[in-house]
């Protein structure tokens, strides 16, 4: 017996399906993300994002924009931000004195910390919800659906 094929418009049926859900995760992860840096001060989430991504090392302005995907002259302003706010510091390379190497500071590198805690503490009170059975297929499917987005977006730092 042949397998069975399932129609186009009931594959994009289920897409939708899918997505429609992946939406409203998404839209609670990001109320996580947004409660876990309500209490750093002067920090908002694409900053802290920013924090995210030199945390995994220095870099020049320009592959930090690019990361990040926004403009060079976004990422400045937000580098300059972070700079008075004490989180990272500018360092002009010797070896090329057009370059300038962003890094975290200490106090850059503590609130990435104390952010990922306390998003990780948010996230284990919302699985927590979820039942003891079902979480091996939620892990399952966010390990999948985050290998999927790298395949297509690839990432350089661990967000």
């Amino acid at each position: 017996m042949p397998p069975k094929t399932v129609p186009d418009d009931l594959l994009e049926e289920s897409l939708d399906v899918v997505a429609d859900a992946v939406l409203a995760s998404s839209r609670a992860l990001v109320a996580v993300s947004a409660r876990s840096i309500a209490s750093v001060e002067g920090v908002t989430l694409p900053q802290y994002r920013m924090l995210v991504v030199l945390d995994a090392g220095a870099t020049t302005l320009t592959d930090l924009a690019r990361h990040l995907d926004v403009a060079p002259s976004t990422a400045l302003r937000m580098v300059d931000r972070l700079e008075a706010g004490g989180l990272l510091t500018r360092e002009v390379r010797p070896e090329n004195r057009r370059e300038t190497l962003l890094a975290l500071t200490v106090v850059g590198r503590r609130t990435v910390r104390t952010v990922t805690a306390r998003r990780r503490r948010d996230l284990r009170a919302v699985i927590a919800q979820i039942p003891a059975e079902q979480r091996a297929d939620l892990a399952q499917a966010m390990s999948a659906f985050a290998a999927a987005a790298e395949r297509l977006w690839p990432t350089s730092g661990g967000e």
